[in-house]
């Protein structure tokens, strides 16, 4: 198939999602290449396009003179409903070849709730859903991304799944499907489960107690590892990173230049899963970044940069980079934009930096309400941090902010929840000792606040999620708690969030649930207006799976967990004795302040915050 006719796409809405032939999008002659890989991303065309790991992977898959890398989206159901009427197959945009006639098809795991997703496209593409129904002519289905972490509820749906970052390792699995091209997929997957970073399910088994938790997982043969550990890139300011990236016709998410400064982090949040996976704390140096940044803005021709990373003011560098950029493209207007500011950041100087060109959204995120709250999640902030803050961003001439929080976190008690509305009065106060004359017009103050979900390799794994009645008190004692008109609430479902939590941290077993909710129906399940949750509670039932063994269940330290055969460096005695401090409500210290001895320096040979990066944070204060 060549072509989606203009008769289709004109019944469709946002018909640029379908067509390809963008900007700095790779034109390769597929008859010359020897691997055909297409890049799918289980959402729709506007949050595919906005992530940044799919645009490393895809510009670096295609620096290969051997592999020509494609991309696909899930199509909105209105265009669903039009390609299944047409016999048109899933297809990507730059050849519109069913994703049928590809070697691998590589799907990025961002979100539990676009499961899915993954079977709907490869549905629509004429690919059985389950990894054991396909054939030698069929494609090998490949997952990665932070989900992956725990990839059992989709062990019958991926070949093989790569755990940590993929720069090198897909080139590595790569490297050698080209040398077993034309031999059994079952020889290429005894022989891919030895590349570090890589699990093949089909070649573990799993064997269960009575009450339902795990027995035993075990290799099939001696000769697969029984222990699979992430992959991480150790020269970061080196590895591969786009000089150009692909101009959409249609306005995306984040629709701008996104430059990556650093990987990991050093903090200790313990609800956070990001915080533990993607340890250790991995630089690019400010010269990489300008040259990067001046490479993107030639070839874009976009006005913003968005500098990005788990917590963007720990960058070691980050007032010289800020005022490097604003200096260097100030007259050509080129803005420069953060995404979420931790409440103790060194930040004033930047914000003021960054306005000189136009002011972005300021969004912070306290993540709980009270001082015991923040120190049980090890925050490692305070009030008088965040009043401090934004009393500053008002005095600097921003009257509209975000705040960010979680409700339903483990040891949480209503008062804690209370104070979430109350600590944005006192946000409000701080706008108000602002002198008059110098006060923005219609001050704003959006609090959100997303149902906790814990989290494989967090301190909080071993947690129940709190149900969904006592949720709506707390939504409620939010509510309450809010006096200023200046505050707009908003919350998320909590429904989502049971699902989420269930497939989060669910075993091989949710896997047939998956497949059964999609059979009837189920698809796009993050997105409100598509979710249906009967669906999902009768493939429960008709499965025989109990979701709230999954869910509501508080778990011991001892059961084997579904995902203790990954190693992420991080060790699980660091996450248990983690959880014995949230209890008391006890902090432990960032990482850069010394060594707290999470693991990553034994199990990955690397350090987790090199001494150079400190000693210019401490230069910097």
């Amino acid at each position: 198939m060549n072509f989606i006719s203009d008769d289709i796409l004109c019944k469709v809405e946002k018909p640029a999602r379908y067509i390809g032939e963008e900007l700095n999008s790779y034109k390769k002659d597929k008859k010359t290449v020897d691997i055909r890989y297409a890049f799918c991303f289980p959402d729709v065309y506007e949050v595919g396009m906005s992530h940044l790991g799919s645009k490393i992977l895809y510009y670096s898959i295609n620096q290969r003179n051997d592999t020509y890398c494609e991309r696909a989206f899930a199509p909105w159901p209105d265009m669903e409903k039009q390609m299944r009427e047409n016999n048109i197959p899933m297809y990507t945009l730059e050849t519109k070849d069913s994703l049928r006639e590809f070697d691998f098809l590589g799907f990025t795991l961002q979100y539990e709730m676009s499961y899915t997703n993954i079977l709907n496209m490869l549905d629509m593409a004429g690919i059985p859903i389950r990894a054991s129904e396909r054939g030698e002519d069929d494609p090998i289905v490949v997952c990665g991304g932070p989900c992956a972490y725990n990839p059992e509820p989709l062990y019958d749906i991926a070949d093989f799944f790569v755990l940590g970052e993929g720069e090198e390792v897909t080139n590595e699995y790569l490297d050698l499907y080209r040398n077993f091209k034309g031999k059994s997929k079952k020889e290429y997957l005894r022989k891919v489960c030895k590349i570090q970073g890589i699990y093949v399910p089909s070649l573990y088994d799993v064997y269960y107690n009575e009450d339902g938790t795990i027995k035993e997982f075990k290799p099939k043969y001696e000769d697969v590892p029984s222990k699979i550990t992430k992959r991480i890139i150790k020269d970061f300011n080196n590895v591969e990173y786009p000089d150009k990236l692909i101009v959409p016709y249609t306005e995306i998410v984040h629709d701008r230049i996104t430059l990556e400064t650093f990987r990991g982090c050093t903090r200790g949040c313990r609800f956070c899963q990001a915080g533990m996976i993607y340890r250790p704390v991995r630089e690019k140096t400010t010269d990489k970044l300008m040259e990067l940044s001046e490479a993107l803005l030639k070839n874009t021709g976009y006005e913003e940069i968005s500098l990005t990373s788990l917590s963007i003011c720990d960058y070691s560098d980050i007032g010289n980079l800020i005022h490097s950029l604003v200096e260097k493209y100030e007259k050509e207007k080129v803005g420069v934009s953060l995404p979420s500011l931790r409440i103790d950041s060194f930040f004033v100087d930047l914000i003021n930096e960054i306005q000189k060109v136009r002011k972005t959204g300021l969004t912070f995120a306290p993540e709980a309400g009270t001082q015991r709250m923040r120190d049980v999640i090890n925050k490692g902030v305070t009030e008088e941090d965040l009043l401090k803050a934004t009393g500053s961003a008002f005095q600097s001439g921003w009257s509209t902010i975000k705040l960010y929080f979680m409700i339903g976190l483990p040891y949480e008690r209503l008062e804690d929840v209370k104070g979430i509305g109350e600590t944005a009065g006192k946000v409000v106060d701080e706008y108000y000792k602002i002198p008059k004359n110098k006060r923005k017009k219609g001050l704003k103050i959006t609090v959100s606040s997303s149902i906790f979900v814990p989290k494989p390799f967090t301190p909080f794994q071993w947690a129940p999620q709190v149900r969904e009645e006592e949720i709506m008190d707390k939504v409620y004692a939010v509510k309450d708690s809010i006096k200023s008109r200046a505050i707009n609430y908003n919350y998320h479902a909590s429904k989502v969030s049971f699902l989420e939590a269930i497939f989060a941290r669910g075993d091989r077993k949710v896997c047939d649930v998956l497949v059964e909710a999609f059979k009837n129906g189920a698809k796009f399940d993050g997105w409100s207006e598509y979710f249906n949750y009967n669906i999902w509670m009768n493939a429960f039932k008709v499965c025989n799976v109990n979701p709230e063994f999954y869910a509501y269940r508080k778990r011991r330290y001892e059961e084997i967990l579904p995902w203790d055969f990954i190693s992420v460096g991080v060790s699980k005695q660091f996450l248990i004795d983690q959880n014995e401090k949230a209890k008391q409500a006890f902090i432990t210290p960032d990482c850069r302040l010394g060594c707290t001895n999470c693991g990553v320096n034994r199990n990955l040979e690397g350090k987790c915050f090199h001494g150079a990066i400190f000693n210019k944070i401490q230069q910097r204060k």
